[in-house]
């Protein structure tokens, strides 16, 4: 399959060339950040996303200053950045007196909280998810907010509807659902009570190569692990692309209303079709366990494929990449993405 024009094709070989690909930002995505003109910070920058979306902003605007603050217990992560023009600071966001002292800024992409390890300890998933939104709406009342939410919150829906849109209700199911809700609402609450311009992010399956739905399959495969099929349907985005859609969000947040985006992945991917994709390329049958379940976590991407033109990294692309990465064997998060729970227990 030929990548539509503008696509990268050449896989990545190491995390070097993985990060410069995830961060590579394009012209549309420059003109929609001039619309927020500005510092940006982000907040809870050491996760997963980013420090990919930090240097992203840094390349896309080299002339603004960009803060990523995080705790940064990873600080080979906080260097790089560094090394690359980005600020950092580490903090305790939960701690006032640092999240007081970060400094003011009139952008600001909101990515911390906690998934896994709710079931255990659930209170410290409210305190990050609920909580702290909070906080932050408070210290950074009337900035342009982007905050991170998750796909978490709309409930399972059959594939044929085509994935829940930003219009339909919410119906959060467990604790890590429920908390990533009540961020939602609290920023929404920044919006009406401080006129704060706020665009709530809906993500739902970004996609590294370190990590991943697709990842999660490929590891299967090769280990000869069991594919269950309960959750059978999934939409998957390449990371690169959620960060150049949830930056974009920045140009639309909106007040008293918020601005909701899905960043998805546009199309519904059967997981056994995805699964026997990848062990092709693998050279390995994969097993399959279960019953496929008629209705799965998925999201509608209408809206966000119409707010920038931007190309998308073709699915069969990054199946090629996964297998590669993983047959090569090259570094993993070890973050399992638990896409085939139902329950919502992480």
């Amino acid at each position: 399959m030929t990548p539509p024009s503008g696509a990268p094709t050449d896989p990545p070989r190491d995390e070097d060339a993985l990060e410069e690909l995830l961060s590579r930002p394009t012209p549309a995505l420059t003109a929609a950040l001039a619309l927020a003109p500005g510092d940006i910070v982000v907040l809870g920058a050491g996760g997963k996303m980013g420090p990919s979306l930090a240097r992203m902003v840094r390349r896309a605007a080299p002339a603004r200053r960009v803060i990523a603050v995080s705790r940064w217990t990873n600080r080979h992560a906080a260097d790089a950045l560094e090394a690359h023009g980005v600020e950092t600071i580490g903090a305790d966001l939960l701690a006032p007196r640092e999240l007081a002292a970060l400094p003011d800024a009139p952008n600001v992409v909101f990515m911390a909280g906690q998934k896994f390890g709710t079931s255990g300890n659930p209170t410290t998933t409210w305190a990050m998810n609920a909580a702290l939104p909070a906080f932050v709406a408070d210290r950074y009342a009337g900035a342009r907010i982007v905050a991170f939410s998750t796909g978490n919150v709309y409930p399972l829906t059959p594939p044929e509807q085509g994935g829940s849109r930003e219009s339909d209700p919410a119906a959060p199911v467990g604790e890590y659902a429920f908390s990533c809700l009540a961020r939602e609402r609290i920023f929404g609450a920044a919006a009406v009570r401080h006129h704060t311009p706020v665009a709530i992010v809906r993500l739902n399956y970004a996609h590294d190569l370190r990590y991943g739905v697709l990842t999660d399959l490929a590891l299967r495969i090769v280990r000869g692990e069991p594919i269950d099929l309960a959750m059978g349907f999934v939409n998957v985005i390449w990371q690169g692309d959620a960060n150049v859609f949830a930056l974009a969000a920045l140009a639309n947040a909106d007040a008293p209303e918020p601005f909701v985006l899905n960043v998805a992945g546009p199309e519904t991917h059967r997981v056994a079709d995805l699964a026997r994709a990848l062990g092709a390329r693998l050279g390995v049958e994969p097993v399959f366990a279960g019953t496929e379940g008629k209705d799965a976590l998925l999201s509608n991407a209408s809206r966000m494929r119409a707010l920038l033109d931007h190309t998308l990294l073709p699915v069969e692309t990054l199946l090629d990449w996964v297998a590669g990465w993983v047959r090569a064997g090259r570094p993993l998060l070890g973050k399992p993405t638990s896409y085939e729970r139902r329950d919502g227990r992480f």
